[in-house]
């Protein structure tokens, strides 16, 4: 960290798809056109991070193929570092469909990931010293769900950045449908999450994950193993924090005009959060922006289309 030319603000990793999006509503089986974009919670991070000023860097592995040139192009082209992505001539880049929602409800979404080139991080994926150039990780409960190795990645980078003193994130961003049970993503994120300084559950996720019920009680519960704080999303309503040194409140939600797209949102408010925590702004503050962030990408279509740049968010008063 000697050569701050070289230093990195933030570290994140995973799996990064094409993503075809529905160009009109109904049931995908039935839609003609789809428009391509990208897909993949650890880059919408990593973007939303980059158009603020951040320096970034992503570790991910892509397929030798059309998909992965697009996504390695449309993730550099945000400014994000993508010199540890690796390229694997026999696996093949993820992609994915989402249909086109009028009403504000979840998108469908059909996954074609199985197998992928990202499926297989592993460990040995991550160049230590590069890690240890970042001062944060930001990591989700999506890249363990890939595979046992990919789990043990995720883990060996929140224990070696928080040892080394760096302050880690973890959004467990359930996916059911990529674990064998109920049960094992619970004790895995779980695990993972005892590793975090800062957890950053939906409501909904909180409640499954802890047993809990209310805001309070699931960041109890993640505080009592050893968390310095928990932010809890909570839709409209806006969100939850409190920390391990008691300080605690609830921030309101933005309006949201017309809810366009729900995708992308929770990480759309990670950015808020780990943007303001590392310029240093309290937990208040950070919910602010962090509510205004993701109230931006309801109103779009892709996953990371509606993450502001620092001109945008200094035009809110939210520095």
């Amino acid at each position: 960290m000697n050569d701050r030319a070289n230093a990195l603000d933030v570290l994140s990793m995973g799996e990064t798809m094409a993503l075809l999006v529905a160009q009109e509503p109904g049931p995908l089986a039935e839609v003609h056109s789809f428009s391509k974009r990208i897909a993949g919670a650890d880059t919408n991070v990593a973007i939303g991070l980059a158009r603020l000023g951040f320096k970034v860097g992503w570790v991910s592995r892509l397929g030798s193929d059309s998909f992965g040139s697009y996504v390695r192009k449309t993730v550099e082209a945000e400014g994000v570092d993508t010199s540890q992505v690796e390229t694997d001539p026999q696996r093949s880049t993820g992609f994915m469909l989402k249909s086109r929602s009028v009403d504000g409800s979840d998108p469908s979404i059909e996954y074609y990931r199985r197998g992928s080139a990202a499926s297989q991080l592993s460990v040995a994926h991550l160049n230590t010293d590069y890690a240890l150039r970042a001062r944060h990780v930001h990591t989700t409960g999506i890249t363990p769900a890939l595979s046992p190795a990919a789990r043990e990645l995720v883990a060996h980078a929140m224990q070696t950045l928080r040892t080394a003193g760096r302050s880690v994130s973890f959004d467990p961003n359930l996916r059911p449908s990529l674990w064998p049970d109920t049960a094992t993503m619970r004790n895995t994120l779980n695990d993972l999450a005892r590793h975090a300084d800062w957890v950053l559950p939906g409501i909904e996720e909180g409640k499954l994950l802890t047993g809990q019920s209310t805001p309070a009680d699931i960041a109890a519960w993640y505080l009592d193993r050893g968390a310095k704080a928990v932010v809890i999303k909570q839709g409209a309503k806006g969100a939850y924090f409190h920390t391990a040194s008691g300080e605690q409140g609830q921030v309101p939600g933005v309006p949201v005009p017309v809810v366009v797209d729900t995708v992308g949102a929770g990480d759309a408010f990670a950015v808020g959060i780990i943007s303001a925590q590392l310029e240093g702004l309290g937990w208040p503050q950070a919910l602010r922006r962090a509510n205004w962030i993701a109230s931006r990408a309801l109103q779009v279509v892709g996953d990371m289309e509606g993450l502001p740049t620092r001109a945008e968010l200094s035009a809110q008063n939210l520095e």
